[in-house]
């Protein structure tokens, strides 16, 4: 299993290829700033909604013994499968709202705001 921190980057990696630079409605990864935490616990999102301004980062951490995702209606963001204290985390850089739902458990939804 790798160290937490090298997850965190390999998955801002993956993000960061996968982005393109002409797709100005997308949120990208990797970027440091303000950082906004988010626990999955209860099978909810707490805080279900958030507000953080362009270029701060929110994570998610699962505290929870079932696997969840964290995965934006529209496609632009998936955490994949996050087990039980697994972090992803994502940094906004475009101003917008951002619903998101577990794809294993879709009464699970949450949103991010992002203000310019």
């Amino acid at each position: 299993m790798l160290p937490r921190r090298t997850l965190i980057a390999a998955i801002a990696l993956v993000f960061a290829a996968c982005a393109s630079a002409s797709d100005a409605t997308a949120p990208t990864a990797g970027q440091a700033g303000t950082t906004t935490a988010v626990s999955i616990d209860s099978f909810a999102y707490m805080p279900q909604t958030i507000t953080v301004a362009v270029g701060e980062t929110v994570e998610w951490t699962n505290d929870q013994s079932v696997g969840h995702t964290v995965t934006a209606d529209d496609g632009s963001i998936d955490s994949g499968t996050m087990a039980n204290q697994a972090t992803f985390a994502m940094t906004f850089e475009t101003a917008g709202t951002f619903a998101y739902h577990c794809t294993i458990h879709p009464n699970m939804t949450g949103t991010v705001t992002v203000t310019g």
